[in-house]
């Protein structure tokens, strides 16, 4: 019979606590892989020990949970901020520099600022603050997690208000991943203004749709 390992989601932030560090952020993001529409990312402090029912990997959580700890995350934050990088910059500057860009964006963005971060994954160029990168983070550390809700929630809203710009698209269903009915719909109707060029020039939708 297979256990169930409950994850200490402060272990990490208490050992920063040890080194010295008082206000510890966590960052990720959301939307790296979508074929349209923005990267978010989310920037949280949370109170030291806070458990949130249900916090975890915002991959993992029901959109209704999403719902519920989006909200009680901005209640409870000593801090959060959320930014995004839009598709126009991402072709310009690839989507490793755009996820990362929107992190440091949504660090700076922190009020009052924290001391040291915690990101998301292996990658940390651009982070400007102290920090160290965690792997699979958002499984691990409390204030990742609650970023990733925020990033989640935020690009998901997002993207669901262009979907009644471009309701051809059904972006309320697949949030512009590279689902097989995003990919009928691209054949049938080509790309509009918020797919990432960059992510179409190997297939056959790359032509300009400005």
């Amino acid at each position: 019979m297979k256990q169930t390992v409950q994850v200490d989601l402060w272990e990490i932030e208490r050992s920063c606590k040890a080194r010295g560090y008082r206000l510890i952020c966590g960052a990720d993001e959301a939307g790296a892989g979508p074929l349209a529409g923005p990267v978010y990312a989310g920037a949280v402090i949370l109170p030291e020990g806070l458990v949130l029912e249900g916090l975890n990997d915002s991959k993992k959580v029901t959109p209704k949970r999403r719902d519920r700890l989006f909200e009680e995350i901005q209640e409870k934050a000593v801090a959060w901020a959320v930014a995004s990088v839009d598709e126009k910059e991402i072709d310009a500057i690839n989507i490793l520099n755009a996820r990362m860009k929107a992190m440091e964006l949504a660090i700076q963005a922190l009020k009052p600022a924290p001391d040291y971060a915690l990101i998301d994954g292996n990658r940390d160029n651009g982070i400007t603050i102290a920090h160290e990168t965690v792997v699979k983070g958002d499984g691990r550390s409390a204030n990742i997690a609650a970023a990733s809700i925020l990033a989640k929630v935020s690009r998901d809203r997002y993207m669901e208000e262009m979907a009644r710009i471009y309701p051809e698209y059904e972006f309320e269903r697949h949030k512009g991943y590279g689902t097989k009915r995003h990919f009928e719909l691209l054949m049938k109707y080509g790309p509009c203004p918020i797919h990432r060029k960059s992510f179409l020039k190997k297939l056959e939708f790359a032509q300009s749709n400005d």
